[in-house]
């Protein structure tokens, strides 16, 4: 049988699923269609743009009959912009379809079934919610300043001051830096040939305290006239940072190594549930803070402790969820890359009073190791990794510690399924898995997973 479909043709399409990017997903005489912008249980008309051999991608050209659940978008940018892939769909359904997806991942990937994914908690609000903007900079069509954000799969910028998920400040700062670079004759950041200065604008908020960070990042060692930047961000409320990131790299990576304060402190600090925090440009810091507070009070609650235990916290950053866990271990080891997240940990714990903590840096895959050949042991053991998932050789220590539970926090649910099978391979059952929605109008999703030494291999429940 041929393929039904012919590149640049036009054709009607039910939408019967959507994507893990958030694209509508329809069939064709049992031809699979992918089209950006539509929604399930959508009747659409599209424009056949690349057929493969069993799939094809098509372009949205009208919404026959609309999903009951799709809703105007806030933002004029959105259907441009690569941030927001889900801002059209109500956010109930944003909410199923996120919990859909980490049950689809835990059964297609990871061989797990009889999996209860509990409902995924929402945010009180899914607006302005984000602590954290880095708006790109760089030339336009017409040779001029560009800022706003990256267009979906690629790096060409989208132009906007304006970000419904981002603290409102950011509208002012963006507007304040463009107009100095335009009196000054600063050039933006050209990526392809590697010339100009400014490469991104990227703000930090304390929510709890107020307080604002503006950190220029640039291709070079210095900018000039940045004390009269500073003086213009000034007028910008709860300014309490100015800060030059250099990055003289030719690389997609926002930062580099080397901060130069310009004016006030080189920090900001914030709160979580009673811990006070101080965070640095280079720091990983959750972007919603109202829902990190749900999240790492439910991790620390599925853990069950009752301040006996030794606690390994992987991956752990500049010490936040370690000191959620401390306030209810005995103690707790914290390991992490990032030398500078290592000094801020400790000095977040001596801040915060908390002395049942060390922190050690390194990459974990090889610290623990070496922790376990000096006999260290854990009763439970605490990841949270980047979006890649844990390294083999840890997981593969993590089973040498044997520890009776094991909480894994997740920001990708594909890489958090195939770690799972690993660990569940390894003699753990997984007891309760929690979605919790930390970034409202997007396709991410953060999980919560309790995995406990499983009594018996009859308790491993896998697919054939």
């Amino acid at each position: 049988m041929g393929i039904p479909v012919e590149k640049n043709k036009t054709y009607e399409l039910q939408i019967d699923a959507m994507g893990s990017t958030g694209e509508g997903i329809g069939r064709l005489d049992g031809f699979t269609v992918f089209v950006d912008g539509a929604l399930s249980g959508e009747t659409v008309r599209i424009l056949m743009l690349k057929v493969k051999k069993s799939y094809g991608y098509g372009k949205l050209l009208e919404i026959l009959t609309p999903s009951p659940e799709r809703c105007e978008l806030r933002c004029p940018v959105a259907k441009q912009c690569g941030g927001c892939q889900l801002q059209s769909l109500s956010y109930q359904a944003q909410l199923a379809y996120k919990k859909r997806k980490v049950q689809d991942d835990l059964e297609r990937i990871g061989g797990l079934k009889g999996i209860n994914v509990l409902d995924i908690i929402g945010a009180e609000s899914p607006w302005y919610y984000r602590n954290k903007a880095q708006f790109p900079v760089g030339r336009n069509v017409d040779g001029g300043c560009a800022v706003g954000f990256y267009a979906k799969r690629s790096h060409r910028i989208v132009e906007t001051s304006v970000c419904f998920l981002q603290d409102a400040c950011n509208e002012e700062v963006v507007r304040i830096v463009r107009k100095f670079m335009a009196d000054y004759h600063i050039q933006p950041y050209d990526e392809e040939k590697h010339t100009g200065l400014v490469r991104h604008i990227l703000t930090r908020v304390g929510k709890k305290s107020g307080e604002l960070m503006v950190c220029i990042v640039v291709n070079g060692g210095g900018m000039p006239h940045s004390v009269e930047l500073v003086e213009r961000l000034r007028n910008v409320q709860g300014l309490a940072s100015g800060v030059l990131n250099v990055n003289k790299e030719k690389t997609n990576v926002i930062l580099g190594r080397k901060i130069i304060p310009v004016w006030g402190k080189d920090t900001i600090s914030d709160e979580l549930d009673g811990l006070s925090f101080e965070i640095s440009p280079l720091s990983f810091y959750q972007v919603n803070p109202a829902q990190t507070e749900i999240l790492y009070r439910k991790a620390v609650a599925l853990a069950g402790l009752d301040g006996s235990e030794t606690v390994l916290d992987l991956y752990c950053g500049i010490g936040t969820m370690s000191l959620f866990f401390a306030r209810q271990a005995k103690q707790v080891l914290g390991v992490e890359i990032v030398e500078q997240a290592v000094k801020d940990a400790r000095a977040n714990a001596a801040r915060n009073g908390i002395m049942n903590v060390e922190f050690a840096a390194g990459a974990a895959e090889e610290v623990v190791p070496a922790w376990v050949e000096n006999g260290c042991s854990a009763d439970v053991v605490v990841v949270d990794p980047p979006r890649k998932g844990c390294d083999g050789r840890l997981l593969e220590t993590i089973l040498q510690i044997a520890p009776e539970k094991i909480v894994y926090v997740s920001c990708n649910p594909a890489t958090l399924a195939r770690d799972l099978a690993v660990l569940t391979d390894g003699g753990y059952q997984v007891r309760t898995v929690q979605p919790v929605d930390m970034f409202p109008s997007t396709v991410h999703v953060e999980a919560i997973v309790l995995l406990q030494k499983a009594e018996s291999p009859q308790d491993i429940v896998k697919n054939e």
